[in-house]
């Protein structure tokens, strides 16, 4: 298995602003012309006391633990990035693969991967970049689109976040000026009118509480009660589905929702808070909060454990975690108990199997942010963000509304109810202007005035939530049988070079670690040479074909064999575990001897490419007009033009000339000036 490295800053803005240059994206990801800008008009929301520029945003997890994942999300329309959890156990074993999206969703990663000091890095680095980016005019932004809310997430026990650890990172992300002092440093000389750029010395104000499963509300409160007064950070309280309780969880499970393989152990709700005590601590925060002159706000809800029915993940794993459509039929039904409890005095942010059909749905309940997990892990990857504006925009059209509190009022039909809810007297001037321009399509916040405004949009998401809820369990879209279909497979397998060259692996890769290169057509003679007393001679030993030229290959610095890429594959085998796999650093190519793979060292003498093969490595040079070319075995000299009559050097070997062939194409293909990826940008 391979660790995820950070990328160098110098090296992250040259790719992205090549690309942008050049391509008219970053990192793969398409970008055309209005994209953004058709995401425009009115979508400011309020975020727990703040504003936002969309009320979506990708959730903590595997999109939000780098900084290239974090541009691409930004890319897709994220506003709201809620960055990966961290925690003070950060040398965690996670097993591989940790992702299984073939049907629902699951998953067995639950917090970051990288040291904290990398993490609070590579959040820093996103939000530089993200600033170049906007500086650097070549994104046609909306006016109040370009700006960006990062929000850190924080576990998972009191213990962990009174530690000097977890204390450091947070002291770093609210004054980080001395790192972004660092890195506006490496900026490259031909970016440096980015180095003058005011960017943000504090990360954010908000924060994330993410639990562990049966951490008991007395520690709850008091994790969020240091937030609030040690750190003084807003604070988002994720909640479990679990607070539900067992008989109602497997009942909308199996019995509603026809999972009844999906079982949640016993253990899952011996210590989680129940609804009344969760309704009880939320309804204390928010007053605690309002007294501190802070934000409180809920988030529902984290992932559901389960146990482990399925044979994707190793052997030893028991448990799992379930998110996706079933996820949000379990979440949307805590949320009504919610509401019918506290009405719409806690805001509450939502992640729990949100997509394209159900995001504008999510928004018209007061849900702000609406972030996403589970889907930017599907085909298309984090460009089907732009299908979650889309929507939305569609949806407030259709129904007349210009901005979100319009959008609540109109949404499912309610607005004439929640008006009369309110009770405005007949002989308020007002009831009548709100009543015609409701009928009317006019603006609603003009007729109705903030003060009562705001209690005709707040009256409104309780009556869309009772009006959308029920809906969940009619749908057939969050049914087992619309959920039980995995992805075809073809009945191929994968080999080094060629496939089918479908690119699904490409966006369904979390950490945009998979890309493409060409490597010129090839079907030559499999020319071995060997000694042969005091010379050489050279025989053919059938033919290399290389079919395609778009092939692929995987950063090794960004794979964390995940396997999502595996799941989508229509072939078998695994791009991950089968594509070329390149390395950033040589001592991991090193270290990670059982991994095939290839790495590229720059040197004033000529480059050299060191790859391994079927466990076999070798070592490619090219000096003048002559080949260097070792392995086991063998260290011989020659130029290619002819082999056997100029070779020098050793073999005890026969050695295979045709891989050195190999080599050299994907020198040129990967690593040549004039390419942009992940390797040519180092």
């Amino acid at each position: 298995m391979s660790e995820l490295r950070p990328y160098p800053f110098r090296a992250l803005v040259s790719r992205m602003l090549r690309e942008l240059e050049e391509r008219g994206a970053v990192f793969d990801l398409p970008l055309e012309k209005g994209f953004f800008g058709a995401a425009g008009r009115d979508l400011s929301a309020l975020h727990h006391g703040r504003r936002a520029s969309s009320p979506f945003g990708p959730a903590a997890g595997p999109h939000t633990q780098m900084a290239q994942n974090l541009v691409l999300c930004w890319l897709a329309g994220g506003r709201v990035l809620e960055l990966k959890t961290i925690q003070v156990r950060d040398r965690l074993e996670i097993p591989r693969p940790c992702i299984d999206m073939q049907t629902v969703g699951y998953n067995v990663e639950w917090s970051q991967e990288l040291r904290l000091e990398e993490s609070l890095e590579e959040y820093v680095k996103a939000s530089m970049l993200i600033e170049i980016l906007r500086a650097s005019g070549g994104l046609p932004l909306e006016t109040g689109f370009d700006r960006t809310l990062f929000e850190l997430s924080v576990g998972y026990d009191l213990s962990g976040l009174r530690s000097e650890a977890v204390r450091a990172f947070l002291g770093g992300a609210l004054d980080c000026a001395p790192l972004v002092d660092r890195l506006r440093a490496e900026i490259p000389e031909e970016h440096r009118r980015f180095r003058d750029l005011d960017f943000e010395s504090r990360l954010t104000d908000a924060v994330t509480l993410s639990t562990f499963h049966g951490c008991p509300p007395h520690e709850i409160e008091g994790m969020c009660e240091l937030l609030l007064v040690e750190h003084g950070l807003d604070v988002v309280l994720k909640l479990n589905p679990t607070l539900l309780g067992p008989e109602r969880v497997r009942e909308l499970l199996a019995g509603e929702l026809g999972f009844e393989e999906i079982r949640v152990p016993d253990g899952a709700f011996e210590s989680d808070p129940t609804f009344e005590e969760a309704a009880a601590m939320v309804e204390w925060l928010v007053e605690r909060a309002r007294g501190l002159g802070r934000g409180f706000g809920a988030k529902l809800t984290n992932t559901l454990v389960v146990e482990n029915h399925r044979d994707f993940f190793p052997a030893d794993v028991r448990e799992m975690y379930l998110s996706g459509p079933p996820l949000h039929v379990l979440a949307m039904h805590a949320l009504r108990r919610f509401r019918r409890r506290l009405g719409d005095s806690c805001p509450f942010s939502f992640s729990a199997g949100i997509d394209r059909k159900n995001f504008a749905d999510a928004v018209a309940l007061g849900l702000v942010p609406v972030t996403v997990c589970t889907d930017l892990l599907k085909p298309g990857g984090y460009a089907r963000g732009r299908g979650y504006h889309s929507e939305l925009l569609l949806r407030m059209e259709r129904v007349g509304a210009a901005s979100l509190g319009d959008f609540a009022i109109r949404a499912f039909g309610r607005g004439a109810e929640a008006l009369a809810r309110i009770d405005p007297p007949p002989s308020d001037p007002r009831r009548g202007a709100c009543e015609r321009a409701l009928a009317e399509g006019a603006e609603l916040l003009a007729a109705a005035g903030e003060e009562l405004y705001a209690r005709w949009v707040s009256q409104a998401h309780g009556l869309n939530t009772e009006a959308y809820v029920p809906t969940t369990l009619v749908n057939p879209r969050y049914q087992r049988a619309h959920n039980s279909k995995v992805p075809r497979k073809i009945g191929s397998r994968l080999e080094l070079f060629d496939c089918i060259s479908c690119d699904k692996c490409l966006p369904v890769c979390p950490n945009a670690a998979n890309f493409t290169f060409v490597l010129p057509k090839l079907d030559v003679p499999v020319l071995k040479l060997r000694r042969e007393g005091d010379g050489w001679i050279t025989r053919t030993d059938g033919r290399l074909v290389i079919e395609e030229d778009h092939q692929i290959g995987t950063f090794a610095d960004f794979c964390n064999d995940c396997g999502n890429c595996d799941v989508f594959c229509p072939e078998d085998g695994g791009p991950y575990a089968v594509k070329p796999r390149f390395f950033g650093r040589l001592e991991d190519w090193q270290a990670f001897r059982h991994l095939d793979g290839f790495h590229l060292e720059r040197r004033p003498g000529g480059d050299v490419l060191r790859a391994r093969i079927g466990g076999e490595e070798v070592r490619l040079q090219r000096q003048d007009d002559r080949i260097l070319f070792s392995g086991k075995g063998f260290e011989l000299s020659f130029d290619e033009s002819d082999p056997a009559g100029t070779a020098e050097g050793t073999a005890e070997v026969e050695v295979d000339l045709t891989w050195g062939r190999v080599l050299e194409g994907l020198q040129e293909a990967v690593y040549g000036p004039d390419e942009i990826n992940h390797l040519a940008c180092l």
